[in-house]
């Protein structure tokens, strides 16, 4: 198939059209850079040893949509391109729903334009809000804790009410947990403009001495150690997932979360990474961050039942994989 692959140069992006490749597909790449490199698109080429086809735009603007619709017989589209930082979110609420909603109802309305039916989307863990672990996809969606979440919760609700009102439109929606790790060559991986956001990039800058510690926000939630509790996932077995969404995909929506089923503390994440590459990580607890809460990770027997997917790599291999791209990798 000929799919369009919004935000392809980031890091979910990248590692999901190295698998569509393998898989056979063919991949047309969306990406405005804000949060990812040009560099990446030739490494994803490198790894495949196969072309894609790269467009530096912005799926806000409704013109470049258009040119990519009008230019290439698509097949499907699969929807990273978004703003992602739970803090940024709370800082800068427009940003968000300006960028995620607008690009989703964008990108949609090309589809039914031209009759593009397979349309796989990035949702994350964050719409179940504050809910009991497990989280299962027929929970109800609680109140999200912030406005990032919200504009997923968003995306899935607009999504949903456009394949009702379209019958010939499938709709994967992909409520991802927490993606770490590497591809095995160590070319891409999850490289941040500055400061990271998420923990695992945060704890290899520590390891490589570009930070000089670790925060961990909050010891006092109800866990093991008190430190949050969050379901990682190699971003390899998440890439895998969404050619396996988009191979299985049938008419109307259907909802699957992408998780091991285990949750892991950060202090527990921590001591995985050092015991697995031999290397120390300092940290100092600090205060909880907003948005944030205690306990995260998925109940994904859906996707093994209907998917036939399963996440296959372990937290020790998630951080050799994270250390060995952080070590070759240069600014």
């Amino acid at each position: 198939m000929n799919i369009l692959v919004t935000g392809g140069a980031g890091y979910i992006g990248s590692h999901t059209c190295v698998a569509l490749l393998a898989a056979g597909h063919s991949v047309i790449i969306a990406d405005n850079l804000c949060n990812s490199k040009r560099e990446n698109v030739d490494k994803i080429i490198a790894i495949a040893d196969k072309e894609v086809t790269f467009y530096e735009v912005d799926v806000t603007d409704p013109e470049a949509v258009e040119v990519l619709f009008k230019n290439y017989k698509l097949d499907g589209v699969i929807h990273f391109a978004g703003l992602k930082a739970v803090g940024e979110s709370v800082e800068k609420p427009l940003s968000y729903y300006f960028n995620n909603l607008v690009s989703t109802m964008l990108l949609v309305k090309a589809c039914e334009k031209y009759n593009v039916n397979k349309f796989v989307f990035s949702s994350s863990a964050t719409v179940y809000g504050d809910n009991t672990v497990p989280f299962v996809e027929t929970m109800d969606l609680l109140p999200t804790t912030n406005p990032y979440g919200e504009t997923k919760a968003m995306s899935e609700r607009i999504l949903t009410d456009i394949a009702k009102a379209n019958p010939g439109i499938s709709v994967s929606l992909l409520r991802y947990f927490n993606p770490v790790g590497a591809h095995k060559s160590g070319l891409i991986g999850e490289a941040p403009n500055g400061i990271p956001n998420n923990l695992m990039p945060y704890v290899t800058q520590v390891a490589k001495g570009k930070l000089d510690k670790l925060r961990v926000f909050g010891n006092d939630y109800p866990t093991v150690d008190g430190t949050g509790v969050r379901d990682y996932i190699h971003v390899v077995d998440l890439a895998e997932g969404h050619v396996a969404a988009l191979d299985n995909i049938t008419e109307g929506v259907h909802i699957y979360n992408l998780g091991t089923g285990q949750g892991t503390s950060v202090l527990e994440l921590v001591k995985a990474f050092e015991e697995a590459n031999d290397i120390e990580v300092p940290y100092e607890i600090v205060d909880r961050r907003p948005g944030d809460i205690a306990s995260c990770y998925a109940d994904a027997s859906k996707a093994e039942r209907e998917l036939g997917w399963t996440a296959k790599r372990d937290i020790v291999a998630m951080c050799r994989d994270a250390w060995r791209f952080e070590k070759s990798y240069k600014e």
